[in-house]
């Protein structure tokens, strides 16, 4: 070869190289920005929110989720004193509390009675709302074992195992597993088989908001392929109280007034909530649901601010700079702020002007961005209250409304409202759209100096997902329970959640039901065509009845038969139903006539469909035309069941019969 011919081939050689590392490049920098898909989302939070549903519906209406502390934490009559200068005392007697932490059933997560007593109320929680999270979007235990799927937890409470004690005396086997944070987040993984990063995460108040972005890492840098992220608190003890009231910290009147003139602190307030994740690409591929996108996420620190817990305005423009640099998203198409907002004299100032150093640029007079903060509603959750925020931003793009923030009244006068492009959504308001996308930022700021800012963008329109099998109509509904309380539990609950949603297509729910949910071993099949049919036989099961239609018993996999008739049990019109409604069995049959047809006179699915009267219902009866007419159906009826997962340990055959079981 020539020089020449060497140095061109070199060239060419050193030209591919560099067009293959510009392409990965590419390839990086894509996935450093592709969108995090939210696809499913479970809670529990003040008010008696114990759905996203009903979250919205205490939102819509500006309810309030402030109680006084329940007896069943402890007894605020013995430390509570209205005089903020008594030492070992608190001045506040309200929260926000999720209800009764009692009821709690361990074997389902596969803990023993003995481990049970050492679970911090906190794994509880948040062994609920991972299962919920997953159910939601029809994802079973099966599919879960061994998936790179990672977990990632804020929390910052301990009190658990304060109020054990820890004596020396008392210690067991399983006193630090149930109380640990990495424990309580890591038995999860180990429940369901999750394979991808396990991580509990304290940065205080922004703890659970700082997960979420590591959450969006993992996925983006291809730690796991889907994630779940969230945050969890509980208030067991009367230390967290008193300890705040010595900082001043809490409002007296047991209110958030956040943005307000009458900001005096914040109210403590329990919370779990759990967001499924994945990669955009990957949702879109799987015909999931999407509920928003997380366009990008940030996550900075005060460093030498003004006092140790005091927050930091510089500090806060630069991470919600970051969460939109990472989106690669112009500031002016953000419409509202889920704020930090904890209505504190100091905080709130600070933040407002510090979103409106960011959020105000190349804004327009008259589109102001909106701010408000779930934390009027429900008190401040601490390591959850970002998990809130985000669940409440999602919940707003759905419904493309902006709730109302409580106890505002009169604006806080230390905040230039005037000069700045900031209005609180001190009244439920519609998101209208514009030229872009709708778009929310969502901010958590820790009292040590960890700032983590979201921010969200509505789900892409997409078309209904075809990858869903055709259900037949006369498929049973099926629910089961772990005993027959839970059986009968789960009735009533599918009972009112048809009640209470109509327009969803029955197919899905029969095909939901049977696919998508894990079969417990107490379980109901109920022959129910219609809805209505439906959860009147749901409420019988609840109160503790057997109706007409109902199938009810243990699910114990027991052998599988397939018996296949011979000749005589012809009948016309024999698998037409079937044929009209069930692709699969109309798959199977069509591929057993197109092999049958070309021996025939008259095409196999004319006769066995045949119109009564017709020629061809004579040859239904004919023996050439008998035979073939049952294998056909037998046959497809087979490929039916396998197809619904049922596999034969046994087949039997009598005549013809004997054809299709062979």
């Amino acid at each position: 070869m020539s020089d020449e011919a060497t140095k061109k081939a070199a060239l060419k050689r050193a030209f591919l190289a560099i067009e293959r590392a510009k392409a990965r490049i590419r390839e990086l920098e894509r996935g450093r920005h592709e969108p995090i898909a939210v696809v499913s989302m479970a809670c529990r939070f003040p008010g008696d929110i114990t759905t996203p549903e009903e979250m919205w519906e205490l939102l819509e209406r500006g309810g309030d989720g402030i109680t006084e502390v329940p007896t069943s934490r402890f007894d605020i009559e013995r430390i509570y004193d209205p005089d903020p200068e008594v030492p070992g005392k608190t001045y506040t007697r309200w929260g926000g509390f999720v209800g009764e932490l009692a009821p709690f059933d361990p074997a389902f997560f596969g803990i023993t009675p003995r481990e049970a007593k050492s679970v911090d109320p906190q794994e509880r929680l948040l062994l609920e709302t991972a299962w919920e999270a997953f159910e939601r979007i029809g994802l079973r235990p099966e599919d879960l074992l061994g998936s790179s799927t990672g977990v990632y937890v804020g929390m910052c409470g301990n009190e658990y195992g304060a109020l054990g004690g820890m004596r020396e005396d008392q210690l067991d086997a399983y006193s630090l597993l149930g109380t640990a944070h990495s424990a309580m987040v890591g038995r999860i993984s180990y429940w369901l088989g999750l394979e991808g990063p396990n991580l509990p995460v304290d940065t205080a108040c922004s703890s659970s908001l700082v997960s979420l972005h590591l959450a969006c890492q993992g996925l983006r840098n291809g730690e796991c392929d889907m994630a779940l992220a969230g945050g969890v608190n509980t208030l067991l003890s009367s230390y967290g109280y008193v300890y705040f009231s010595r900082l001043r910290a809490m409002s007296p009147r047991g209110k958030c007034h956040t943005f307000s003139e009458d900001a005096d602190g914040y109210v403590r307030a329990e919370g779990c909530g759990m967001v499924l994740l994945k990669r955009l690409s990957d949702a879109e591929r799987d015909g999931d649901e999407i509920l928003a996108l997380i366009r990008g996420s940030a996550v900075n620190q005060d460093g030498r601010s003004n006092g140790f817990t005091a927050p930091n305005g510089p500090a806060q423009q630069d991470v919600i700079r970051r969460a939109l640099e990472v989106g690669k998203l112009d500031a002016a198409s953000v419409d509202y702020v889920e704020c930090h907002g904890t209505g504190t004299s100091l905080g709130d100032p600070i933040e407002v002007q510090a979103l409106a150093a960011v959020y105000g640029s190349g804004r327009a007079d008259e589109n102001p961005v909106v701010v408000g903060s779930f934390k009027s509603n429900v008190g401040h959750m601490e390591g959850a209250a970002g998990i809130g925020g985000v669940m409440k931003a999602i919940l707003s793009l759905q419904h493309r409304r902006i709730p109302k923030t409580l106890h505002v009244g009169v604006p806080n006068p230390h905040i230039p409202w005037a000069s700045l492009p900031v209005k609180i959504a001190t009244a439920a308001q519609a998101w209208e759209a514009t030229d872009t996308p709708r778009r929310t930022g969502v901010s958590s700021f820790g009292f040590s100096g960890t700032n983590a800012h979201v921010v969200l963008e509505e789900a892409p329109a997409t078309e209904t997902s075809t990858a869903r099998p055709e259900v037949a109509a006369i498929a049973p509904l099926v629910v089961s329970g772990r005993d027959e309380g839970a059986l009968r539990a789960q009735a009533l609950k599918l009972a009112d959640w048809l009640a209470a949603n109509p327009e969803v297509s029955w197919r899905d729910v029969l095909y939901t039901a049977a696919a998508c949910r894990h079969p417990f071993e107490m379980r109901a099949a109920l022959w129910a065509g219609e809805r209505d049919d439906a959860i009147t036989s749901l409420r019988a099961i609840a109160a503790g009845t057997t109706p007409e239609g109902v199938a009810l018993g243990e699910g114990r996999r027991r052998k599988v038969a397939f018996l296949f008739t011979g000749q005589g049990s012809q009948r016309l019109g024999m698998g037409q139903d079937l044929y009209a409604t069930v692709p699969a069995f109309t798959a199977a049959l069509d591929e057993v006539c197109a092999e049958l047809d070309p021996h025939l006179d008259t095409p196999i699915r004319w006769v066995m469909f045949a119109a009564q009267g017709s020629p061809e219902e004579v040859l239904l009866h004919q023996t050439a035309y008998t035979q073939p007419a049952l294998f056909a159906l037998e046959v497809a009826l087979a490929r039916l069941w396998q197809g619904w997962g049922v596999e034969p340990d046994v087949l039997l055959g009598h005549s013809v019969g004997e054809l299709a079981a062979a």
